[in-house]
């Protein structure tokens, strides 16, 4: 009868060990959302909408929405507020659809044609160029079509406004959401267990001394009541004695080819740059593309690095007092570059070309870079060696529709294999492909 009220005690122990595991598990989990927020910059932003007539239709809207957010939200709000140009709150009501497509798809033609609105504005502004923009005459409409919506727009009663394609807040911003309440009910059932097992400690303890007091135990269940644990014995015995040299020798192993394997990668580096520039601000917080500063990362092999020019679109106006912006116009002073210190640096013999991955397979920033948007001094997120490489061609499949140069390759694919048309079924994996 003691010996199975004593094991039930260590089979209750063992359990709450294990329900406190997995708690505090699902507590981590529960409390680490994931990120849905800004990426930065999305690979195919050039495409708007082929529809934009329909000024109310939600699928332009939302095209105008990522056009204005890669484009234009560095330098204009959707309000009125002003931050390098003018806020676009009421465009359509101050100038004509055609003048505004013309504005927008190069306003310094614009200008030197004359045209008073036109250099009304470049005049008002203190002659702040803006940049030409490529975009068709329906992505143009979408944008205005975007702004007019009032969508971004702070919403009255402070009430969040509805997506544009329709889907709901998510997180602990949804309606119904049980985020915030989930840690407090893990919490109530950890303390509750704690209390369970206090309690049976008491019970086991009371019910001890009481046998004990009594002298009615036999010898058996006397040495269940009273036993107790020698350590000395544990640690003395040669098994153990040998797991535990096997163990050490094993991490020493493990360590020393962690370090070995590790030579010539890269992976964390963060050095000192020579000025203090903050991607979560600039990516993050004012979500400007990645495009704007890197303007060859959809076009050519390299991403390019912004020029001094570049930051002087938004910094010619704003935190000109800033000891760090300074340091840019003593750059422009003295006629010579930011020597920023390069952070992602392949070898020579390895070939990548930014333009194949970002513009032709759509291939995002942070899967290589990481959370970018989230960094305020830059790091080198991935490992960037053969391996990883390899490995993102063997498991990414190939986007094939309605490029007629796959269809044979896929028929042939197909007949030989079940898996997805990776990039490795297209000669990924090959040597040629990233060695010269």
């Amino acid at each position: 009868m003691i010996s199975c009220i004593l094991k039930a005690k260590h089979k209750f122990l063992i359990a709450f060990l294990f329900a406190v595991t997995a708690s505090f598990g699902a507590w981590a989990q529960a409390s680490d959302p994931a990120n849905v927020g800004t990426k930065g910059v999305e690979p195919g932003a050039t495409a708007g909408a082929s529809d934009a007539g329909a000024a109310g239709d939600p699928a332009v809207i939302s095209a105008g929405q990522s056009l204005f957010k890669n484009n234009c939200a560095s330098c204009h709000s959707v309000g009125s507020d002003v931050v390098v140009g003018p806020g676009l709150q009421g465009m359509s009501s101050r100038r004509s659809e055609s003048w505004l497509i013309k504005w927008i798809r190069n306003s310094q033609s614009l200008i030197q044609s004359g045209d008073a609105q036109a250099v009304a504005v470049y005049e008002q502004f203190n002659k702040q160029a803006m940049p030409s923009f490529a975009f068709s005459d329906d992505e143009i409409k979408s944008i205005i079509a975007y702004v007019e919506s009032g969508i971004d727009a702070a919403p009255a009663g402070g009430t969040d406004a509805a997506a544009v394609d329709g889907t709901q807040p998510i997180g602990t911003e949804a309606i119904g959401a049980i985020g915030g309440y989930l840690d407090v009910i893990l919490v109530v059932l950890i303390v509750v267990l704690i209390v369970l097992v206090v309690t049976l400690l008491l019970i086991s303890s009371i019910l001890k001394n009481y046998l004990n007091k009594s002298k009615q135990l036999d010898e058996y269940d006397n040495e269940i009541v009273n036993q107790r644990f020698d350590f000395s014995k544990v640690y003395k015995s040669k098994a153990v004695r040998t797991i535990v040299t096997l163990i050490f020798v094993v991490v020493l192993i493990d360590l020393g080819l962690d370090k070995a394997m590790g030579i010539g990668i890269q992976q964390g580096y963060q050095p000192r740059q020579p000025i203090a520039f903050s991607h979560a601000l600039h990516a993050g917080e004012h979500e400007i593309n990645c495009n704007y500063c890197h303007t060859t990362v959809y076009e050519s092999k390299s991403a390019s690095i912004p020029s001094a020019n570049i930051c002087m679109n938004c910094h010619s106006q704003i935190k000109t007092e800033s000891q760090e912006i300074q340091k840019i116009y003593r750059a422009l002073e003295r006629n010579k570059p930011i020597e920023w210190v390069r952070i992602h640096n392949l070898p020579d013999l390895a070939y990548f070309n930014h333009s194949q991955h970002t513009q032709v397979a759509g291939v995002d920033c942070q899967t290589c870079h990481g959370p970018i948007q989230e960094m305020e001094v830059v790091y080198q997120y991935a490992p960037l060696t053969m391996g990883w490489c390899i490995d993102c061609h063997r498991e990414t499949p190939l986007n094939t529709k309605g490029n007629g140069y796959y269809d044979n390759l896929v028929k042939l694919h197909e007949a030989s294999s079940k898996g997805a048309f990776t990039v490795a079924s297209n000669g990924g994996t090959e040597c040629s492909k990233c060695h010269y």
